[in-house]
């Protein structure tokens, strides 16, 4: 294990619900940030991991940390952890006494790109399949157990990071106290709703992603009349320049793209889109909380509740559909009642009546 920063101090604030008078504001928590580059279990591939945590806090139960996982696109600092307005998800967990996690996979953000991406595209199979991104979870998963010696820790996983995400969970329930699925991925083909990553042409190692691009496909489905105010000002410029950033090679490209492995897509195809799943959600069996926004085009409704049907063996689940919201509600103006929800699920103690 490669520690990049250790004890990194980051004073962190945010608002109680606006109700509340302001003398019942609590002192600014301060949050603590440290990296670390985690092997996987292959030979030459490290993995990025962030962690933020209260000061001072060193020993925190296994209901209290959580590891957070992207999704097929982006790398997972600029989405869970981009402040914005003054406050990232990370920070918001944080300051509620989490000891908070996310992990790039192989090919994403501050991992290791494999060799193939410092190629032309098209010289090789798509690469970081899904089965691939579980295995670098598991990696991930069992570096926090044995850093805070606990026997579970919660997942999050967002869009493709379900599928990451669920799967892992299917197959180490023991590992996993609870699991949290923010537009969640399921069989494509029943909803007839194209993939928004797939253009159809022929597919190489990675494919590279044009901010414009990205945002087209972020109001793909908003109404025409919600577009301006969906994403308050300066939002999406911060998370674009953020994004771009955590690519080495193509930011500097003539024109700035994003590069992202294609094995989330060649897995599109050959399951989702072909009416196949990759594993069985009856086999998870923790509790499971479903998040998901009206307007999502990526991943539709339809997904949420077929996958929520499919959740058969868990002690309890819940899903929460939030309005006027898209696959990116986590940074758009209703990202709050996201937060809420996942965090009264996290919260709770809940046992059914028997």
């Amino acid at each position: 294990m490669k520690i990049l920063a250790l004890g990194l101090a980051l004073v962190t604030t945010f608002l109680l619900a606006p109700t509340q008078a302001a003398t019942a504001l609590p002192a600014a928590p301060v949050i603590v940030m440290e990296e670390f580059m985690v092997p996987s279990v292959d030979a030459g591939i490290d993995l990025y991991v962030r962690n933020k945590h209260p000061a001072n806090v060193t020993a925190f139960a296994p209901q209290r940390i959580l590891l957070y996982v992207h999704g097929a696109t982006y790398p997972a600092e600029t989405a869970f952890d981009l402040p914005l307005n003054g406050m990232s998800w990370m920070d918001y967990m944080a300051a509620r006494g989490y000891d908070v996690y996310l992990v790039d996979l192989r090919g994403y953000g501050r991992s290791t790109r494999p060799p193939e991406m410092g190629r032309p595209a098209e010289e090789n199979a798509p690469l970081t399949r899904t089965a691939t991104a579980v295995k670098d979870v598991g990696a991930a998963v069992d570096f926090i157990l044995k850093r805070r010696a606990v026997a579970k820790i919660d997942l999050l996983g967002w869009s493709w990071g379900t599928s990451v995400m669920g799967w892992y969970t299917a197959q180490n329930n023991d590992k996993v106290n609870k699991l949290v699925l923010y537009a969640p991925q399921w069989i494509r083909a029943a909803s007839g709703t194209p993939s928004l990553t797939d253009t159809g042409a022929a597919l190489g190692a990675y494919r590279s992603v044009s901010m414009a691009s990205a945002r087209e496909r972020w109001l793909t489905g908003v109404p025409e009349n919600k577009k301006a105010e969906l994403i308050p000002a300066g939002w999406f410029d911060a998370w674009a320049s953020a994004t771009l950033a955590t690519d080495p090679v193509g930011s500097k490209a003539e024109k700035p793209v994003l590069r992202a492995p294609n094995g989330v897509v060649q897995d599109g195809r050959e399951f989702w889109a072909a009416g196949k799943a990759l594993y069985d959600p009856g086999q998870i069996r923790v509790p499971t909380f479903l998040a998901h926004a009206e307007w999502d085009q990526d991943l539709p409704s339809d997904m949420l509740h077929a996958y929520f049907a499919k959740l058969t063996n868990v002690p309890y689940k819940r899903y929460v559909e939030i309005g006027e919201g898209t696959h990116t509600i986590i940074m758009e103006k209703n990202r709050m009642q996201l937060f809420e929800a996942v965090q009264q699920f996290l919260d709770e103690d809940f046992k059914p009546d028997r």
